[in-house]
C-alpha cells in the first residue's frame, strides 16, 4: 500500500476505497491549479490586471503549497492505515458461530 501510495489516491485504490481515491485525486488537481494560477498571477503581477496586490498572491501561492504536502501526506497514512485494518474489518465481520464451529 506504501509504494502505490506514493501517487496520490492510488493507495486508497489498492485499498478499494474507490471514493476516497478520487477524492483525494480531485483535491490535489485543485490545489495544484490553485497554486499554479497564484503563481502565475505573482509572476505576471501588473496594478491594471489584478485586484489584489502582489504580496497577497504569494501567500496564496505559499498557502496552496502547504495544502499539497498535506493532502499527498494525508493520502499516504490513510492508505497505510486502510491496508493494516484490512483483516482487522474482515475478522471483526465474522460471526461467534462460525469461530465455535471451527474449534
Amino acid at each position: 500500500a506504501f509504494y502505490f501510495s506514493l501517487i496520490p489516491g492510488l493507495g486508497q485504490a489498492y485499498n478499494e476505497k474507490w471514493i476516497k481515491s478520487f477524492v483525494i485525486i480531485g483535491l490535489e488537481i485543485i490545489a495544484y491549479e490553485s497554486w499554479r494560477n497564484n503563481m502565475h498571477k505573482y509572476k505576471k503581477y501588473n496594478d491594471n490586471d489584478y485586484p489584489l496586490d502582489k504580496h497577497r498572491y504569494l501567500e496564496k501561492r505559499n498557502k496552496y503549497a502547504w495544502w499539497l504536502g498535506f493532502i499527498y501526506l494525508y493520502g499516504i497514512l490513510d492508505a497505510i492505515v486502510d491496508a493494516h485494518l484490512f483483516e482487522f474489518n474482515k475478522l471483526m465481520e465474522e460471526t461467534i458461530v462460525e469461530k465455535k464451529n471451527e474449534e
